[in-house]
């Protein structure tokens, strides 16, 4: 005997869905992320946010700040005009601290985070710029209990550059003030956590550091799209150029914040400063690669997946 089928209606939900002005469930998310809306922004709650420095200036370096380097400084200027200068790490984790003169200082790397780290500091930044000088600063909760404040794309100038100078020491936590033995001890202590890091002159976001005696690397957070800045590092380790010179080596790489970050390690006894020149000429090697837009090779697709291989993700 023949079976037959019958065509089930489409459920009200599902005819809701269709409306004018909904998305369906199983449309790409609106927001960007590539996943689907029923498990994106339309599961009930907001998907971590992959980029959160994203259209600020200095994408690249703000990644830096946050997840490479220890003691570091940059002024910023907010929509208003008034000037703030951000610290890669403030005493204690702290979020925000306003001097008795009114000077502002912005830690980027707090204790914890939420699904939107643009968030977490913009809570502390708006509640910084609201307290009385001298004041502590509130600004509620901050991480894992979730920011209710403004993003720092809401808070800053979109054109002032980030200019990031690297500090030997935490020494400008305590500039301008008259520290008690306390805070004193709590410098000392600090500093000796402080790895030697340099940034490369001329290049974005490149930094050398050297985590012990014998051992240095070069970190250099790269603003390019991960899928064609992997093509063209393959082009570069099939031609054997993915080097920063003799003695160096490619040894991976990590996903930080939506950005990519190579890393080479490279002699110790070489001062830091002096690899800005091999990286630039890198710079240049990568710009040409990033440049071709035929399909790769075999050698180059096989040194893709060698590159995929040793990638891991921060975050």
């Amino acid at each position: 005997m023949a079976r037959t089928t019958t065509r089930r209606p489409a459920s009200s939900s599902a005819k809701a869905s269709a409306a004018a002005g909904e998305v369906n469930p199983k449309a790409p998310c609106p927001c960007g992320s590539g996943r689907r809306y029923k498990h994106c922004h339309g599961s009930g709650y907001a998907p971590p946010v992959r980029r959160p420095f994203e259209g600020l200036p200095g994408e690249a370096d703000w990644v830096a700040l946050r997840e490479l380097v220890p003691a570091a400084t940059a002024p910023l200027t907010t929509t208003d005009g008034r000037t703030v200068t951000l610290a890669s790490v403030l005493p204690g984790g702290s979020p925000a601290l306003v001097r008795a003169n009114g000077e502002i200082l912005l830690g980027l790397q707090l204790p914890t985070s939420s699904d939107d780290v643009s968030r977490d500091v913009g809570t502390a930044l708006a509640a910084a710029l609201a307290a009385p000088a001298g004041a502590p600063v509130d600004p509620g909760p901050i991480g894992g209990a979730g920011s209710a404040g403004p993003r720092l794309q809401q808070l800053l100038d979109p054109s002032a550059p980030l200019e990031v100078t690297v500090r030997d020491d935490f020494g400008f936590w305590l500039e301008g003030t008259e520290p008690g033995p306390a805070a004193r001890a709590g410098l000392e202590q600090a500093n000796e956590s402080v790895m030697p890091t340099v940034r490369l002159a001329g290049l974005e976001a490149a930094y050398w550091c050297q985590p012990a005696a014998d051992r240095a690397h070069v970190r250099w957070v790269r603003p390019e799209p991960e899928e064609p800045l992997l093509d063209a590092l393959a082009r570069l380790r099939a031609a054997e150029q993915l080097s920063l010179g003799e003695d160096t080596r490619y040894a991976g790489a990590f996903r930080a914040h939506g950005l990519v970050v190579p890393v080479w390690d490279v002699p110790a006894g070489t001062p830091g400063a002096d690899w800005a020149g091999p990286a630039a000429e890198l710079q240049a090697a990568l710009d040409a690669a990033l440049a071709v837009d035929t399909p790769l090779t075999a050698d180059e697709r096989r040194a893709r997946a060698g590159l995929l291989s040793r990638q891991v993700t921060l975050r």
